[in-house]
Parts: C-alpha cells; structure tokens; sequence
C-alpha cells in the first residue's frame, strides 16, 4: 500500500512538472479588465507630480508655452479694507463765506462718497466751496496720474518736447503728449521723467505749488510732502514719480492751485478761503509767483480736452456737455485704500471755474468716478445759472496785493 502512494505521487509530480507554467496564465480571462468602466477610468495626478512635471517642462523647454499658458489665466485681485462711502461728508465745514450756489452744486455731486469737492475762482484764488474740509485740509496722498500735468509743463518748459514730439515706448509704438495725457499713459510720462532727470522734475513740481503750503492763512491746512531725492529704483525711480507720483503727497488744494494757474494763463495765487461775511466783501487776491507758461498751456490743453471728450475723463459727459470742460484723472492705491482724482476747469465766454475731486476708498473709487462727479457738478452749476455774465473781483494786476501787503 505504502508503495502504490509513493509511486501514485511520483506520477502527480511528474505531471505537474510537465505542464508549462504559462499554460495556465494563458487560460486567465482579462475580459473584466479591459471592460467598459475601467476604459473610462482617467488617472488624476497629485499635486507633487504636477510640480515635478511642471520643473521638468522647465528644465527642457519642451513646454514653455503650457507653462506660459497655466500663468495667463491667473488673476490678482486687489484688497481693499478702507470704505468708499460715508453717512456726513459735510460734518464740520464752516461755510459762511462760501458762495452758496456752487457750495451745494458741490454738496449735492458728492452725495455720499468718501471724498472732497473743491472749486476755486482761478482768477482770484478764493476757494467757493470745500466739501468736507477735514479732508480737503489733511496732508494729501499719492498724486497718482494728475502728476503728470506737472511733468508735461517741465517737459515743455525745457523744451524736450512739444505736443506733437513722438517718443517711443517700444518697437512699433511711439505716442505724442496731447494722446499721453488723454489716455494717461505710464510709459510716455515715465520716459519723459527719466529724460528730465530728478533735478528738474523736483524744481518745476515746487514752482507749480507742490510741497508748500496753496492757502493763505486756512486754518488746518497740511503741507503735503515732495520728496528731497530721488526715490529707489525699486519703487521705480523718477519714472515712477512721474507716471504714478510715487513718494508724493499732494493736497486737494496744491492740485487746485496749479490748475488754477493753468486756466488763468500763469498766475499762482494763494488759495483764500472767506470764512464770514466780511471777509467775502472785502475779498483781495494775493499772488504767490507769477509761472512763465502761458506760451506752454495750449501745449497741454489738447490732451486735457481730449481726456473729457475721448480719454479717462470722458464720464464728465455722461452729465455735461453744454461747456468745454479739460482736466486730468488720476488712479492708483496703497496700504488697502483706493485713490481717485479728477482736477478740471471749466471753460467759458464768462469765465471759468476749476474743480477739484478727491476721493478715497475701496473698488467703486477710481479717477473716472471723480470725473462723473465733476459731471455732476457742473450739470448743477448750469441749471442754477452759473455761467452767465456778472460782476467779478478786480483781475488787475494793480489791483492785487501781493503777499504781505497790509
């Protein structure tokens, strides 16, 4: 017996070592594996394969364009933590003095943004209305692209350009200042600035009223600030202070006086602010410097036009279009607060008046906002009758005492 199991387990083994073991892999179905589900199946790769995959498109070159392609579609969005709206934009204001018509034109325009109306007599410098003087009074902020009306004047002034000088700004680009200023262009006024060079980009800045004091004895006025050097290259030097003002704090009320300057044709006056009665009726412009650009504004004035009728300002006519209005916006943020500037003055057979809209917030601020206010504001002023003629101050020079006269 013994013997028949030993020899009936010699045969079982000799049979199994017969059988090729492929043989029977070979009769393994592997229908279930190719079936519909697993056809469908997509593999996901981790984050940490798309990374190495990502390097290894880098290292070879092969897959620049995907990369390039992934970085396209990707979005900054600016954070804003200040608010662009307020309950009281007049809480505080003394305005006695203040011409009434034109004060709540201002008022009305404003509603209740976060920001400041100013409208100056340029021929005179008294201010006939400051919406929310706390912060028409305060130290300023970034100039951003209403610097650029100061950079154009010293460009003009040392005779770099004209109107109509071409500068290039790439391969196949080139812009002249009238569409620079319309369309506010960076890269016009940042190449400009670098050809003035600090130096002369400080000294026409200062002689058009920035880091002085624009008012004559007004209470609570701050002086801005204009830096003394040049600042870094990582800022973006004086090409950056000449597109974005950078380094710059300007006052509503240094803005206003230099475009005030420009409307009359060259005369700085000091701002005055009447605060009574009296003061109103015996009223007497004080001139700060008389500027050598008359020769030089109709150099600006085409692309301050341009800007209304075509360029960044063009939402002042989504409220007026019965005067010619020219002025210059002004765009830019910093540490989570929004800026928006719009500095214009209107232009009429009996006179003019410049206004000046100053803005701070979050998203809904920006320079074409402070331009449809300005809309807003000469569409007020027109349908009270404001641009018809009637008695004005004395423009003479004989008449106007200068600082310091009793």
């Amino acid at each position: 017996m013994k013997k028949q199991f030993a020899i009936l387990r010699l045969l079982v083994a000799f049979v199994w070592m017969a059988i090729p073991q492929n043989g029977l892999a070979a009769t393994v179905s592997t229908r279930s594996l190719i079936g519909s589900k697993a056809r469908s199946r997509k593999v996901s790769e981790t984050p940490r394969a798309r990374k190495r995959l990502t390097r290894l498109s880098r290292s070879r070159g092969g897959s620049a364009q995907l990369v390039r392609t992934s970085h396209r579609h990707r979005r900054h969005y600016e954070r804003f933590t200040a608010n662009s709206f307020m309950d009281d934009v007049t809480e505080g204001d003394v305005t006695t003095g203040e011409d009434p018509v034109v004060r709540q034109a201002a008022v009305d325009a404003l509603g209740n943004m976060n920001g400041t109306v100013l409208a100056i007599e340029p021929t005179s410098g008294r201010v006939l209305a400051m919406v929310n003087q706390k912060l028409a009074l305060s130290s300023g902020a970034q100039p951003c692209s209403t610097i650029k009306l100061s950079v154009a004047l010293a460009g003009l002034s040392e005779d770099l350009i004209t109107k109509d000088t071409e500068i290039r700004l790439g391969r196949r680009s080139r812009m002249n200042l009238t569409t620079a200023l319309a369309h506010s262009n960076n890269a016009y006024f940042e190449a400009l600035g670098r050809q003035l060079g600090f130096e002369k980009v400080s000294f026409y800045a200062h002689q058009f009223g920035l880091g002085e004091l624009a008012g004559y004895n007004i209470p609570g006025e701050q002086l801005g600030a204009y830096p003394r050097t040049e600042i870094s290259s990582r800022l973006g030097g004086v090409g950056k202070m000449c597109s974005f003002g950078e380094g710059i704090s300007m006052t509503p009320l240094q803005l206003g006086a230099m475009v005030s300057a420009i409307a009359n044709g060259g005369t700085l006056y000091y701002l005055q602010h009447p605060t009574a009665a009296d003061e109103v009726t015996n009223f007497e412009p004080r001139v700060k410097r008389r500027l050598d650009i008359a020769p030089l504004i109709p150099g600006i004035s085409d692309g301050m036009a341009g800007a209304v009728t075509y360029g960044t300002a063009r939402s002042v006519r989504v409220n007026f279009n019965e005067e010619e209005i020219l002025g210059k916006t002004g765009t830019c943020s910093k540490s989570g607060t929004r800026y928006g500037w719009f500095a214009s003055y209107a232009k009429t057979d009996v006179g003019r008046i410049v206004v000046v809209v100053f803005l701070q917030g979050g998203r809904p601020t920006f320079g074409p906002k402070a331009a449809e206010i300005s809309g807003r504001m000469y569409r007020n002023l027109y349908d009270h009758d404001f641009f018809i003629p009637r008695p004005t101050v004395p423009t003479d020079t004989a008449d106007v005492k200068p600082l310091g006269s009793n």
